[in-house]
């Protein structure tokens, strides 16, 4: 029985790598930066939403190394049993501040934070909007809800209107990402929220690429459209432009009540250690008192994608620092990410399904600590390969 089952496995696998699906791990060997030591060699990083180079801030450092004296490695129990630090009411203040919201609470990852809030907001007889590459967390969390679920096509408002249209539900819920992370364009957010005040529709958007990106103060896609008090649930992350790990939901005080009583992957986890609290704590105070960083970051985005057009890849109408360059066989993506990775760049191949067939891509994730020089080398070895392997 055993073997049968290893052998279906193993078919699998061959089946995935036939595909130029397989996917096999890297191993970095210091600290998550710029630039990274992977395998024994170092490499330019392109590859990490770590997009204002937080992770290896001297502030963040100095912060985590107070905690772990003072409170230990670990939490030992579940918020609602006895991990409930002192420190999660300091940063779910801070974020809900910083989100211009009543509220925020804090979940273990972006993973957790979708699959606990979608189902205990929307069940059977409910109605949830999807848009068509809304993140596999939100796929999931949506199929959990055992609501009915519509997928409308990409950012197509006209399409989401015609469709909401002829759907009555008990309650009514219009999903989306705030930043798309395979496309790096953002959600028509103002079209949706009036769309949802026009058909009674609640607005949830999932603000894990835009957070520490987008807006003024870098608060995300709301702040971005102006449209503070107007989107009823947003979600974000602490693990990408923040540094650090976990994730929180932002809205009202009732809904976060509700929240802690109710959402399954709140409940029935163990709380995040202090030291991660602690983290995105100074993250958040860095990005206030730093507004220099996400400006670097965009910066770099005005430098580097008018060159990457300009040497004729195929890029997605990307309008953040995501420049997803198509390239579509997954064999040949997978080949022209190792070819970078041996000039000293690290572009990670995306292939299905991560993003749908035939549009396999090379997805480059810039940060407000590349140099100039950095991205000049960048742009080097892509137009040399490119070339090499008839791309561009």
């Amino acid at each position: 029985m055993k073997e049968d089952y290893l052998r279906s496995i193993q078919r699998a696998i061959d089946e995935l790598k036939q595909k130029g699906l397989y996917r096999k791990l890297r191993v970095l060997e210091g600290e998550q930066s710029h630039r990274v030591r992977v395998e024994g060699r170092e490499v330019i990083q392109f590859s990490s939403n770590n997009y204002l180079g937080l992770t290896s801030h001297p502030r963040l450092k100095e912060k985590v190394l107070k905690i772990v004296e003072h409170y230990g490695c670990g939490s030992g129990a579940s918020r609602l049993v006895s991990g409930n630090f002192n420190l999660y009411e300091e940063l779910e203040e801070k974020l809900a501040c910083f989100k211009n919201t009543p509220s925020a609470l804090v979940f273990n990852s972006g993973y957790m934070a979708n699959l606990g809030v979608i189902p205990s907001l929307m069940q059977e007889g409910d109605v949830i909007f999807s848009d068509e590459l809304n993140h596999a967390s939100i796929i999931d969390a949506c199929r959990m809800s055992r609501a009915e679920v519509i997928i409308f096509r990409h950012r197509d408002t006209d399409n989401l209107e015609r469709l909401i249209r002829k759907k009555k539900g008990r309650e009514r819920l219009i999903v989306t990402d705030g930043v798309f992370s395979m496309e790096g364009d953002i959600a028509p957010l103002p079209d949706l929220v009036r769309i949802a005040e026009r058909y009674s529709a609640l607005v949830m958007v999932d603000d894990a690429h835009a957070t520490g990106v987008l807006g003024k103060r870098g608060s995300g896609s709301v702040e971005h459209f102006g449209l503070d008090g107007k989107v009823d649930i947003q979600m974000g992350t602490l693990s990408k432009a923040l540094g650090g790990f976990g994730a929180y939901i932002a809205g009202d005080h009732e809904f976060k009540d509700y929240l802690i009583n109710t959402a399954r992957s709140f409940i029935f986890t163990t709380a995040l250690p202090p030291v991660v609290l602690a983290s995105s704590i100074a993250a958040l105070e860095v990005i206030e008192e730093e507004p220099e960083l996400k400006e670097r970051l965009w910066e770099n985005v005005r430098f580097f994608k008018p060159r990457v057009q300009a040497l004729g890849f195929q890029i997605t109408k990307t309008e953040t620092p995501i420049i997803p360059i198509r390239i579509g066989d997954p064999h040949l993506t997978v080949k022209m990410s190792d070819m970078l990775f041996d000039e000293g760049v690290w572009i990670q191949a995306i292939r299905p399904p991560a993003v749908p067939e035939g549009t396999s891509r090379l997805r480059i994730a810039l940060m407000a600590t590349h140099t100039v020089e950095e991205l000049e080398v960048a742009l080097c070895a892509l137009e040399k390969i490119g070339h090499r392997l008839g791309v561009i």
